[in-house]
């Protein structure tokens, strides 16, 4: 007897991402010398504040049910927290805590899609966007953002791909896979499409939200246009600004009626988040400002001599191209070009683009994510979210593969 698979799922593409780290992680444990650039978590701890809450909740019995929705000191604590850092009234009945920002972002696209329905997806784009939407029966459309133009997001991208069943717009900044954050004129453009397509509701997923560098400081669209708060959901959550990935705590805000909607899409699928990581992630959002700033600008100055360092040693290698205006300056990961190197060969392997040249790396001990899946043919991601040591060892095993190419 033969199981018939559904064809929204087989349509689905796997997670590149998730599948290198998985190998990479296989590999160091059979002890195999494996330098993975793979990975898009950081390598500090998390925070021993954090991880005491959720230890006292575990001894207290905090082990039962929550509200689907999270518990309400969380809820309001987020609530507070974007009151206090962006100025943005939303009450605790328009937050969604869910199982990491990732849920959210499910949960956004099944309450807000139809088969039929179109979303605008800025590319290079992470990889889960396109997979949500097809997956709610609808269709992505891509809007480009280009290299040479520091993978800013115009309206006239915006445009060439609206139509009248345009429902959703998705805008991440920082952005994965580019490490780009928008300036104010390209959140000036968004602002100014939204209020020309009025049937179109905003994502801003903000998870990397306060990793940028330099002078750079990243700001969502209602930083401009606070009064489009009812055509915009905020998505954030733990994972990245406290070193939180495995706890898979996430939320949302936005409109009544949006999070009602996603709420009963997580009633019938995960319900609550698990109940003493909400005790960590509420420890995190109570938790003095300033001793919050202390932790992440610890962890910021690391990652700014990690990225000045990959993006130095990354333009040092023949046929790679780190384009100027697209060095990243938030979240932590570069999308340099190897174009050059594409009709060479190694042992007879040709490379043919960015997956078949990160085979060629993982056979060398290096992990790295090819920029196909992210909409970025010919690019590699590079993430610097590991030591300097190991950064430096794995991209000069990067530059040997390269000068061996014929």
């Amino acid at each position: 007897m033969s199981i018939h698979l559904s064809a929204r799922v087989q349509a689905l593409q796997p997670a590149v991402t998730l599948a290198i780290s998985a190998e990479a992680k296989a590999r160091l444990a059979r002890g195999e010398d494996v330098v993975n650039f793979g990975a898009g978590e950081p390598d500090f701890d998390t925070p021993e504040f954090i991880k005491r809450a959720a230890v006292d909740a575990l001894g207290r019995g905090f082990t039962k049910y929550t509200n689907t929705a999270g518990i309400p000191e969380l809820r309001a604590a987020i609530a507070a927290h974007v009151q206090r850092e962006q100025g943005l009234a939303y009450t605790p009945a328009q937050v969604l805590v869910s199982v990491g920002a990732k849920q959210s972002l499910f949960n956004l696209c099944e309450a807000l899609l139809e088969p039929g329905d179109e979303a605008i997806i800025p590319q290079p784009y992470w990889i889960s966007y396109p997979e949500m939407v097809g997956l709610a029966g609808a269709v992505a459309r891509f809007a480009q953002c280009r290299a040479e133009d520091g993978f800013q997001l115009s309206r006239d991208a915006l445009e060439r791909v609206v139509s009248p069943r345009t429902r959703l717009l998705f805008v991440n900044s920082p952005n994965n896979p580019t490490g780009a954050v928008l300036n104010d004129e390209s959140l000036r453009g968004v602002v100014d499409f939204l209020r020309a397509h009025p049937q179109v509701t905003l994502v801003s997923d903000d998870i990397y939200e306060r990793l940028t560098y330099g002078e750079t400081r990243a700001r969502n669209v209602l930083a401009l246009a606070p009064d489009l708060i009812e055509r915009v959901v905020l998505v954030s959550g733990f994972s990245k600004t406290f070193s939180m990935t495995g706890w898979r705590v996430g939320y949302a805000l936005g409109p009544l009626p949006v999070l009602a909607a996603m709420q009963k899409v997580q009633d019938q699928s995960t319900s609550n988040p698990t109940s003493f990581a909400q005790s960590g992630a509420l420890a995190a959002m109570i938790a003095p400002p300033d001793e919050v700033e202390r932790i992440l600008a610890a962890m910021r100055d690391e990652f700014a001599r990690r990225r000045a360092r990959m993006v130095e040693l990354l333009r040092a290698i023949p046929g790679f191209t780190l384009e100027q205006a697209a060095e990243p300056w938030g979240a932590f990961y570069a999308l340099p070009s190897m174009e050059q190197l594409v009709g060479k060969t190694l042992g007879g392997k040709p490379v043919v683009g960015g997956e078949s040249f990160c085979a060629l790396l993982l056979a060398r001990g290096v992990a790295a994510i090819p920029g196909e899946p992210f909409g970025a043919v010919n690019r590699v991601r590079f993430s610097f979210v590991l030591s300097m040591q190991d950064l430096e060892r794995g991209l000069a095993r990067v530059a040997e593969v390269v000068r061996e190419l014929k």
